[in-house]
C-alpha cells in the first residue's frame, strides 16, 4: 500500500530563528499518530539544525536540491554526501523553478537522480506542464517526456526510493489550482505511464503528490481522488495552521 505524504517546500524563506519557530509549531500541532508521512524542506543553511530539532518527532527533513557531482570546484553547490552527513536523506529534484529559473534540463535532472540514488536518498521527482502546453492540449506529452527523460532510465528496484510530484506550472504561486478532476486525470495518466514502462506493482506502489496551490480549503477534495497520494506544498507550508490542516485533510 502506497504512502500518503505531505511535503512542505519552504523555498527561500525563513531564517534560523523563524525556522525554529515554525518547526516548534509543527511539532506541537501535527498529530503524533498520523499515518501521513510529513516532510519539510527548509533552506540549505537550516537543514542540519532542522534535523537535530526534529530528531524525536514524526517529521522528516528534505533538501530542496543537490548537485550531481560528488565534489569539486562548484562554488555555492551542495553534494549528496554533505546532505547525508547532516542527516538528510530526502531531496526534491526537478522543481519547476529549478527548470525555469536555473535552466535545469531533463538530462541534468536525470544525473541528479542518479547521484541521489547512489547515496541511498529518497527522491521527490517534480514535473509538470506550463499553461501553453495545456492550452495547446500538449500537456500529456510534456509530462510523459519529462518522466521518461528524467526518470525512466533507473532500475526497477530504485522505484522504492522515488516519490512523484506532479506540479502544473500554471498553478504554482498563481492562486490557480487544477480542479480535483484535472488532478485525478493527470495522476491516473502518470500511473498508467509508469505501469507501461515498469509494470503494475511499481505503478500501484509509487506515491504521486499534487503540487499546485494546495490550501486547507481545497486539500480534502483533491486528496480524495484515488490516484492523488498527498501534496507538495509551497506557500501554505510556511504557515503552521495551514500546513497542519492540509496534513489532516488526508
Amino acid at each position: 500500500m502506497r504512502k500518503k505524504i505531505v511535503a512542505g517546500n519552504w523555498k527561500m524563506h525563513k531564517n534560523a530563528e523563524q525556522t525554529e519557530d515554525l518547526l516548534n509549531e509543527l511539532i506541537a500541532k501535527i498529530p503524533t499518530d498520523t499515518d501521513v508521512q510529513v516532510i519539510v524542506a527548509p533552506t540549505f543553511v537550516n537543514l542540519a539544525s532542522a534535523v537535530d530539532h526534529l530528531e524525536f518527532t514524526n517529521i522528516n527533513v528534505a533538501a530542496q536540491n543537490v548537485h550531481q557531482s560528488e565534489s569539486g570546484a562548484f562554488t555555492g553547490e551542495i553534494s549528496a554526501d554533505m546532505l547525508k552527513n547532516v542527516g538528510v536523506d530526502i531531496v526534491i529534484l526537478g522543481h519547476s523553478e529549478r527548470r525555469a529559473i536555473f535552466q535545469e534540463t531533463d538530462a541534468l535532472i536525470a544525473n541528479k537522480v542518479d547521484t541521489a540514488l547512489e547515496h541511498e536518498m529518497t527522491v521527490i521527482f517534480c514535473f509538470g506542464e506550463e499553461l501553453k502546453d495545456r492550452q495547446t492540449k500538449n500537456h500529456f506529452n510534456v509530462v510523459e517526456n519529462q518522466l521518461k527523460e528524467g526518470l525512466f532510465h533507473i532500475e526497477a528496484k530504485d522505484w522504492e526510493s522515488i516519490v512523484l510530484a506532479y506540479e502544473p506550472v500554471w498553478a504554482i504561486g498563481t492562486g490557480e489550482t487544477a480542479s480535483p478532476e484535472q488532478a485525478q486525470e493527470m495522476h491516473e495518466f502518470i500511473r498508467q505511464t509508469v505501469q507501461t514502462a515498469f509494470g503494475v506493482d511499481i505503478a500501484e506502489n509509487v506515491s504521486i503528490l499534487y503540487g499546485g496551490s494546495v490550501k486547507p480549503d481545497n486539500a480534502k477534495e483533491i486528496f480524495s481522488k484515488p490516484d492523488v497520494d498527498g501534496g507538495l506544498i509551497g506557500g501554505a507550508a510556511l504557515k503552521a495552521d495551514d500546513f497542519v490542516a492540509i496534513v489532516n485533510s488526508i
